[in-house]
């Protein structure tokens, strides 16, 4: 008598069903990698769903039934997660690793669970970074469509007039086309510089520095002061603290409401209207 295959109902599918979470989205949720890096462990053949292996984008798992495995080893689907914030110094980078063995950001805060640097700022810039693994709020903190607004602080050589300042606010073209409007303010001068606040929701590579070097007033130091909700506050460079609850509630609440708003008005919205933020780096 032939056997019948075991376990049909347990083998990886794209059919949605209840309770089913895409496995990409799972694997960042486990702080295991980005949701572009887990699209690409998939993609290369490391992801293992019930011992068979996964090369389909969209696959559906159920966590709590479903045993995932990435290069041999079993992902642990965890129900809390870690939020740090860091004040990176000058000189540090802001990814996970770097092929040329410089410092990261990784390598200042603990090492007890695997976390992700949430967007990035440039080798000479500084200021706060949140590190998570929770793949899910980094996703909606960073992509284009929830709009969430970062803030700096930026010494720039000489003062800008308010005709400059107005003309930031409204945009100007870059090699890579219009920016979107944004605050530009003077904060304080010092000794004939200024130190500017810049509130702006796009995060395209380095767009402060471009901004400013543009109009002729080249940024000299550049720090992040706030990502959404997410305050530097008094930490000291190089030092890392873990966020409060009310810090993590409020941008759950920050990043949820945007979601409200955008199914409510879903349609609305012109096509290329938004860029993409996946190297947000100033």
């Amino acid at each position: 008598m032939r056997q019948a295959a075991s376990e049909p109902a347990n083998r990886p599918t794209t059919t949605p069903t209840p309770g089913s979470i895409r496995l990409h989205k799972v694997l960042a949720d486990a702080g295991v990698a980005s949701r572009r890096h887990a699209e690409a462990l998939i993609a290369d053949g490391r992801v293992r769903v019930n011992g068979v292996v996964v090369r389909e984008m969209g696959v559906q798992v159920k966590p709590d039934r479903d045993r995932i495995q990435v290069d041999g080893q079993p992902v642990e689907i965890r129900q809390d997660h870690v939020y740090l914030a860091l004040n990176k110094p000058r000189g540090v980078v802001s990814t996970a690793s770097d092929p040329e063995g410089r410092k990261t950001v990784i390598d200042l805060v603990p090492r007890d669970r695997r976390v992700y640097p949430v967007g990035r700022l440039d080798y000479d810039s500084e200021g706060l970074m949140l590190l998570t693994d929770d793949g899910a709020m980094a996703n909606r903190l960073l992509h284009p469509r929830y709009e969430q607004e970062r803030e700096y602080r930026a010494l720039v050589t000489g003062t800008p007039p308010d005709t400059v300042l107005k003309k930031l606010c409204e945009g100007i073209d870059l090699e890579d086309g219009h920016t979107a409007p944004a605050r530009f303010e003077i904060d304080s001068r010092v000794s004939g510089d200024a130190w500017l606040r810049v509130i702006m929701r796009e995060g395209r590579n380095r767009q402060v520095r471009r901004m400013l070097e543009a109009v002729g007033y080249p940024v000299k130091r550049l720090v992040r002061a706030r990502l959404a909700t997410l305050r530097l506050g008094d930490l000291a460079s190089g030092q890392w603290r873990r966020l409060t609850p009310r810090e993590v509630a409020d941008l759950r609440q920050a990043t949820s409401s945007r979601e409200r708003r955008d199914a409510s008005h879903s349609g609305g919205r012109r096509r290329g209207q938004h860029r993409d933020t996946k190297n947000d780096r100033h």
